[in-house]
C-alpha cells in the first residue's frame, strides 16, 4: 500500500528581494510567518504499518527551525535571493538527503500564496 504524509512546520523571518526594482515593495525589508509543508511518498512498512515516523520528519525538520526561526534568510549562504521559489528548492536541498521518500516541499508565505516543489 502506497500512502503519502504531509507534516506541517511553520517558522518566522525577515527577509528582503534584492533582484526587484527598487520601488516594488517586496525590497523593503519584511516578515512572514511561514508555513511549511513536507509531503512523503511511498509504500507503508507491513510490520510498524507506517511509511515513516512523524517524529523522523520533526528530527529533519529540526535542525533546519533552528537556522531559519526569527532570523534574516538573506543571511543564509543560498537564500540571498530568498522567494518562495527559491526557498522551497533550499528546502528541498537541505531535506532529501536526510528524508529520501521526500516528494514535495510547499511554501506558504501568507495565507493565499504558496509555491509547491518537487525536485529535479
Amino acid at each position: 500500500m502506497k500512502v503519502r504524509l504531509v507534516h506541517e512546520f511553520r517558522f518566522e523571518a525577515a527577509h528582503w528581494l534584492p533582484n526587484v526594482p527598487d520601488e516594488h515593495k517586496c525590497r523593503r525589508m519584511h516578515g512572514h510567518s511561514y508555513r511549511i509543508e513536507l509531503s512523503v511518498f511511498g509504500e507503508v512498512d507491513p510490520l510498524t504499518g507506517w511509511l515513516v515516523d512523524f517524529a523522523d520528519l520533526e528530527g529533519a525538520w529540526r535542525p533546519l527551525y533552528e537556522r531559519l526561526d526569527h532570523r534574516t534568510l538573506n543571511d543564509l549562504t543560498g537564500l540571498e535571493n530568498p522567494t518562495s521559489e527559491v526557498l522551497a528548492h533550499w528546502l528541498w536541498q537541505q531535506l532529501r538527503p536526510r528524508l529520501p521518500q521526500l516528494e514535495r516541499v510547499t511554501v506558504w508565505e501568507t495565507a493565499a500564496a504558496r509555491c509547491e516543489y518537487e525536485g529535479a
